[in-house]
């Protein structure tokens, strides 16, 4: 009777001994299947080279003769000295434009609107600097209301 008695534990801690062990063991740090694994430490660094490295962004505001924002105002930029304009943008319903040009040159940059009169100022990219803020006061053409 003891032999059976035996067997039966024997067969008992068999059976019961994976959910024992496993019990105490801590829980799986694995994360559950179709979750991403962050990157590693060496993949996560930014990059240095950037092909925004030797950019200069001109940026302005556009304001009417009254001093109110100057929507749909047109805004040309070129380089110093060439005939065509290759840079073009619209001021926005705040009369802001933002626009990214090559660092290292002289630009020249045209505001115009129907009804007023165009405005140029020039952009020295040259230095140290990366941003340039300008701001135009569009004037009427002749007496017409605007």
């Amino acid at each position: 009777m003891r032999s059976q008695r035996w067997k039966f534990i024997g067969l008992a801690l068999l059976l019961f001994s994976p959910n024992i062990i496993s019990s105490q063991n801590p829980p799986s740090t694995q994360p559950p299947p179709g979750t991403r694994m962050p990157q590693s430490e060496s993949t996560n660094r930014k990059k240095t080279s950037s092909k925004h490295t030797h950019d200069f962004l001109i940026k302005g505001t556009v304001f009417t003769q009254d001093g109110l924002s100057f929507a749909g105002a047109q805004i040309s930029i070129r380089k110093a000295g060439q005939r065509s304009y290759r840079w073009k943008d619209v001021a926005n319903s705040r009369g802001e434009f933002a626009i990214r040009v090559v660092q290292g040159a002289q630009y020249e940059v045209l505001v115009s609107s129907r009804g007023s009169k165009e405005q140029k100022k020039t952009v020295d990219a040259t230095g140290s600097e990366r941003v340039e803020e300008l701001v135009f006061h569009m004037e009427r053409e002749g007496g017409k209301p605007q």
